[in-house]
């Protein structure tokens, strides 16, 4: 049986393998990024490690498929990355010294520009969440129960909006972002990403 739960230290390996199997545009990024480190240690581990209480994972019975995580203030997720999850870092993926010339070099500048994350835009947001399923457990309704787990979370806590990022080019993603309610948030310039927003409250869901 196929169930959302809380995080646990034994699913750092199925977390990592996941977020590796869905982080090309919602794809494989394995033939992008040799180090299989890499994309978790900027866009998955940080938030577990920072704040387990947001970092919830669809488990098959067997291993989590599949999960949803963030934080519930972004600037000081920001502040946090900073200066508790950076320095570890800094031997396995040393900063760069020069212009990002491969697709591991121009994630190792996003890792160390943790910044980039803070838009004037996006502040009425202050929460923000990234979710990914591996493609087998997609479109059964999954990745909605891992979104409420993570809505009710951030509403028990008082946080009453959420952003986040996606890939503009995955449009199925964007697909179910707009059934759960999410609205574009307009960001001048901002590159390959569409940003979107919602409120935590489940009962403005459309259907609900």
């Amino acid at each position: 049986m196929t169930t959302v739960r809380p995080y646990r230290s034994d699913d750092r390996t199925a977390l990592y393998d996941i977020c590796v199997r869905t982080a090309h545009d919602g794809g494989d990024s394995r033939h992008l990024y040799p180090d299989l480190d890499l994309m978790p240690s900027i866009f998955a581990a940080p938030y577990a490690f920072l704040e387990p209480d947001l970092t919830f994972v669809l488990d098959d019975g067997e291993r989590a498929v599949g999960y949803v995580l963030g934080t519930a203030d972004t600037a000081a997720f920001v502040e946090a990355f900073r200066s508790s999850w950076l320095p570890s870092m800094r031997e396995r993926f040393p900063a760069l010294d020069g212009p990002a010339t491969t697709p591991s070099e121009v994630m190792i500048d996003l890792m160390y520009r943790p910044e980039r994350m803070l838009l004037p835009e996006l502040a009425a947001y202050p929460a923000h969440l990234h979710i990914d399923l591996l493609p087998e457990h997609q479109r059964k309704g999954h990745g909605r129960a891992l979104m409420n787990a993570f809505l009710d979370a951030l509403h028990r806590k008082g946080v009453g909006t959420v952003h986040l990022g996606m890939v503009t080019a995955n449009t199925p993603a964007r697909a179910f972002y707009d059934r759960l309610g999410f609205h574009e948030i307009p960001v001048p310039d901002p590159g390959p990403l569409t940003y979107l927003g919602r409120g935590t409250d489940r009962a403005a869901e459309p259907g609900v």
